[in-house]
């Protein structure tokens, strides 16, 4: 199996940057997208060229660190997966494949398909922390929590970060992975120490840091590769207006 692959090539933030397509040969349909990347870098390396640096780390669709922008799609057109976990058999063998980078302002590129993605661990850092009073207070564990609160915090809990809803967004906007953070916490009764301050100071360092806002298209939905709900948004606002409410 061989593949054409048209990547994105850029030195540094401040670069210009270009397509570039190469031809990458001897591939077989069970590999997955980055081990098709991997490829291509050898043969690059092996010609003296500048490998193709993109990010990954786990590769089992868990990190959410391999985003990459796959034929105008954030993490390829598979429904809830990520980039690492889609194989070469979904594309035809002798295809043309187009790759670049989450495009955003609050994730600069900083070379060819590797963004800057640190403006979510300020946003997850303006959150603060969850409250224990150690005292004699019962084990967190041991707290009753009806089953279908649990689960709905579980769901937004699912989210890893990886920021395919702000590539698939038109604005941009971080509003999902933030909703998804928020929720979390403000259905549980670990995080209702600091709930109305959390939901304040994430939004706002979102807002700095550059990223738009929610417009309701629900392409972020379609592109998260865990399937996280929009209801998270409407949670958030509500969140939001209640902390402004209360003056925090």
């Amino acid at each position: 199996m061989k593949v054409n692959v048209k990547v994105w090539r850029q030195e540094n933030r401040d670069a210009e940057g270009r397509f570039e397509t190469y031809e990458v040969v001897n591939l077989i349909p069970e590999m997955s997208f980055l081990e098709m990347l991997d490829t291509l870098n050898e043969q690059l390396l092996k010609r003296g060229d500048r490998p193709v640096e993109f990010d990954s780390d786990c590769r089992e669709g868990i990190c959410g660190t391999c985003g990459l922008v796959i034929d105008g799609m954030a993490h390829g057109a598979k429904r809830a997966c990520t980039t690492c976990e889609l194989r070469m058999r979904n594309f035809a063998d002798g295809s043309t494949i187009t790759v670049e980078p989450f495009r955003a302002q609050g994730f600069p590129v900083l070379r060819d398909l590797v963004v800057d993605r640190s403006a979510f661990d300020r946003i997850i850092a303006a959150g603060g922390y969850v409250s224990v009073n150690s005292g004699s207070a019962p084990d967190a564990n041991a707290i009753p929590i009806p089953k279908d609160i649990a689960e709905r915090a579980m769901d937004s809990a699912a989210c890893i970060g990886c920021g395919a809803c702000v590539a698939a967004c038109p604005n941009a906007s971080a509003s999902l992975f933030v909703g998804a953070k928020i929720t979390q916490f403000s259905l549980l009764p670990q995080g209702q120490a600091e709930r109305d301050k959390r939901a304040v100071r994430m939004i706002e360092t979102m807002d700095q840091e550059g990223f738009g806002n929610c417009s309701n298209h629900a392409e972020c939905e379609a592109a998260c590769p865990k399937n996280i709900s929009i209801d998270n948004i409407a949670r958030m606002r509500r969140e939001y207006m209640k902390g402004a409410m209360a003056g925090v």
